[in-house]
């Protein structure tokens, strides 16, 4: 089993987006871990640049360190927006993500589907730092039309799939709690409209759980199609994100069930909001590996 660490780990002991001294602190702690592979993220655009200005060190750290960059994340909401100008500029941003993304030599560069354009009276979805368990309260615009924003997301993502195909990595997309591509089947009506094997999805176990979804019929569901797991527990109230049998999510059902549909790719703990956070990384990687030998993964 190969297990990686979440970049969330990072905003969740230095904030959201980190200075980069304490980003490189948090990376020697992913280090001392145990951990040899991790995702790293450019949160918007400011913070995406200042990765690509200083693309090079971080290389360098994680090199120094054994660790392997396996999947970069670019945060561009515009992405998805409804104004064509901005989308074009975010087509430029995620090109960015993918020299990045290729200087790292990572296997992955991933997007999210981001919130939709209501106005949030309130608690908005992942706009800052990530809080999990929120309930969201809206005003629609009349106006707004679903096929129209669906269709954008299509052509956006197409766009994106096509750039990172070219760059030689696979696209991966996370559906998580309050966007537009929420759910399993969200994600496969994606897949499905995009067209195209190089789209693969996250399969975010805390997300999931924290919709009630069963995780191990989702995976039926996506078969080939899953490109990463994002590993954390919960009691299926929230989507919070817990250690690894900390909640009651049936791991042994879900790694059964990626073995039986073959998936190799990496495991990534994804821990977040909680306390004693790197104890929680420790013992949930080991969790991970005494059930993978129990399972003869």
């Amino acid at each position: 089993m190969k297990i990686s660490c979440c970049y969330l780990y990072i905003i969740s002991k230095y904030g959201y987006p980190p200075k980069r001294d304490k980003e490189f602190t948090a990376i020697r702690e992913i280090a001392n871990l145990g951990y040899t592979a991790l995702e790293l993220e450019g949160l918007r655009e400011e913070h995406l640049r200042e990765v690509s200005a200083n693309r090079q060190e971080y290389k360098k750290v994680c090199t120094d360190l054994g660790l392997k960059i396996i999947n970069f994340c670019p945060i561009i909401p515009e992405i998805v927006s409804l104004d064509k100008t901005q989308r074009d500029h975010a087509l430029d941003l995620f090109n960015l993500g993918l020299e990045i993304a290729n200087f790292y030599e990572c296997e992955t560069i991933q997007l999210d589907s981001f919130a939709p354009p209501f106005e949030f009276i309130g608690d908005a979805p992942y706009r800052e730092m990530i809080k999990f368990g929120k309930a969201f309260k809206v005003k629609v615009n009349p106006e707004f039309n679903w096929q129209k924003q669906w269709d954008v997301i299509v052509e956006s993502i197409s766009k994106c799939n096509s750039q990172a195909k070219k760059a030689k990595l696979k696209l991966l997309m996370e559906p998580r709690v309050g966007e537009m591509v929420s759910t399993t089947d969200g994600m496969l009506r994606l897949i499905d409209a995009v067209k195209d094997k190089n789209l693969y999805a996250v399969l975010d176990t805390g997300h999931l759980h924290g919709q009630k979804e069963i995780i191990p019929l989702s995976i039926e569901k996506l078969g080939d199609r899953i490109g990463c797991v994002h590993a954390s527990d919960n009691d299926a109230k929230t989507n919070a994100h817990w250690g690894l049998g900390k909640g009651n999510i049936d791991w042994e059902a879900v790694l059964s069930a990626l073995k039986k549909h073959r998936y190799s790719g990496y495991i990534a703990v994804d821990i977040g909001e909680i306390a004693n956070i790197d104890v929680e990384y420790s013992d949930s990687k080991k969790y991970l590996e005494q059930l993978a030998l129990k399972l003869q993964i």
